[in-house]
């Protein structure tokens, strides 16, 4: 008794598929490159950036001028010490302090003028000066951040020992949620992932057909009884595998050996990153589709993955300053969605009005990159 037809053509193609995704995994095996482009590609960028990216200011070079030794001055300069975020040097004139700073030795300059001992004994109070470097903005506003917390920490401890002024009628007691130690490398790192994976999701497609057409293969492939979306498939799959394990590596160096918390579910990660990886993937394969070229596809996917997912991501820069138009060209990059539910599970948990909208969206870009690489994908060389 024979099976029948519909059947029959379903196991066939079942057959084909199997075979397909086969061939895939032993080419994956038998070419290092893409070994090395899902695990030691994202695991080296991520050491690399991981280490050398960071918005924490530690160490600045700061002038103290003290031109009136006192003993309040001595206690006031002690706190500079031992903030842990000044390298301090003092002086006793503006002169030699305002030139350390011209030749960029440090970030700014704190003068406590000669009249600052007399004049904390009055009602009035005194001031001291603070001259920032504003070459680099971030750098800049961060001391004079510092700089103003030295400050009040000083004047609260005065208050406290009873070295004059009055305690303050309010004090604020600030709690920061989700990174107490306001560490950047806390949500540098999971953004990181997101970009990683972008990069090297997109190249492992990218290639993939490309390097059929380099090697000339694409002819014997494309003239077997395999339909299209069975060819896609079975090079997605074992790349998809593939890039699942980097994400694990690239997760478990983030949690060991940055020290990045990891608060929400692993298995809310892991069908986060799968949808991202589609995503990625689906792009790859389009560009791949596309160009018929590895040198290109490569060139490409550097251009319209990494560029677009590193400035219009909420990766580093603040989206919501920008103009509107770009805020709204932003929405079209995956990453920024990625990005998004990285940062919650990590850093807060599974906070399900930030993950879900933000998964579907990565589900909707998916789709529509795959379906766009399918329909695009021909059997003719032309």
């Amino acid at each position: 008794m024979t099976a029948p037809p519909a059947r029959e053509a379903r196991l066939a193609g079942l057959r084909r598929l199997r075979g397909l995704m086969r061939k895939e995994a032993v080419q994956i095996v038998r070419d290092p490159s893409s070994i090395i482009i899902a695990f030691v590609l994202p695991a080296l960028l991520l050491f690399l950036f991981g280490f050398a990216v960071t918005l924490d200011a530690r160490n600045l070079g700061v002038a103290v001028v003290v031109e009136s030794p006192t003993e309040e001055t001595a206690s006031f300069t002690a706190f500079f010490q031992g903030s842990g975020y000044f390298a301090p040097r003092f002086y006793t004139e503006r002169k030699p302090a305002e030139a350390a700073l011209l030749r960029g030795e440090v970030q700014g300059v704190v003068v406590l003028a000669q009249a600052f001992p007399e004049a904390l004994a009055r009602e009035g109070g005194a001031a001291i000066q603070v001259i920032a470097d504003g070459t680099d903005a971030n750098t800049g506003n961060l001391f004079l951040g510092y700089v103003n917390n030295v400050w009040r920490d000083w004047l609260a401890y005065r208050a406290l020992a009873g070295a004059g002024g009055a305690a303050e009628p309010v004090r604020a007691e600030p709690r920061i949620w989700f990174n107490p130690e306001v560490e950047s490398h806390h949500f540098l790192v999971p953004g990181l992932l997101a970009i990683i994976m972008t990069i090297t999701g997109a190249l492992l497609t990218a290639l993939l057909v490309a390097r059929e057409y380099d090697r000339g293969t694409i002819e014997g492939l494309l003239a077997t009884r395999a339909r299209i979306g069975e060819i896609l498939i079975g090079k997605l799959v074992p790349t998809f595998l593939l890039g699942m394990g980097g994400v694990a590596v690239n997760t478990a160096m983030a949690v060991w050996l940055f020290g990045v918390p990891f608060r929400g579910s692993f298995w809310v990660l892991a069908g986060a990153s799968a949808l991202f990886m589609a995503a990625a993937l689906g792009m790859g394969l389009l560009i791949s589709t596309l160009a018929k070229n590895q040198f290109v596809a490569g060139q490409v996917t550097i251009m319209v993955g990494f560029m677009p997912a590193f400035l219009l991501s909420d990766f580093v820069f603040n989206l919501a300053g920008t103009p509107g138009w770009v805020q709204a060209i932003s929405y079209a990059i995956a990453a920024r969605y990625f990005i998004a539910i990285l940062k919650t599970v990590f850093l807060a948990g599974d906070v399900w009005a930030v993950i879900l909208p933000n998964s579907l969206a990565l589900f909707a870009m998916a789709a529509v990159l795959l379906a766009l690489a399918r329909a695009l994908t021909r059997r003719r060389l032309e």
